[in-house]
C-alpha cells in the first residue's frame, strides 16, 4: 500500500494494518532467528556451502522490505494514533 492509500483507511482499519505488521516483525525475527540457526549449525559441521547460502538469501529478502511499513509508521504518528 501507498501512502495516500494508507491515508484513506479509517483509524480502526489503520490499527489493524499496524497489528499485522507487528505480529509480522515478530514472526520474520524468529525466522531470521532459526536461519542464522542453521547457518551456525552448517558452520559448525564445516559443510559451507548451498545449505549456508539459501538462508543468507532469505534473511536478506526479509531485511530488505518494501517501504510499506515506513508509509505506515509515518500515517500513524501523523494521526496520533
Amino acid at each position: 500500500m501507498t501512502k495516500a492509500e494508507l491515508s484513506k483507511l479509517s483509524d480502526e482499519e489503520l490499527l489493524a494494518e499496524a497489528k499485522k505488521m507487528k505480529s509480522n516483525e515478530v514472526l520474520h525475527a524468529l525466522l531470521i532467528g532459526v536461519m542464522i540457526g542453521v547457518i551456525v549449525f552448517s558452520i559448525w559441521k564445516e559443510t559451507i556451502g548451498l545449505f549456508t547460502l539459501i538462508p543468507l538469501f532469505f534473511i536478506y529478502r526479509m531485511l530488505h522490505k518494501p517501504d510499506h511499513n515506513i508509509a505506515l509508521k509515518e500515517t500513524l504518528k501523523e494521526r496520533n494514533l
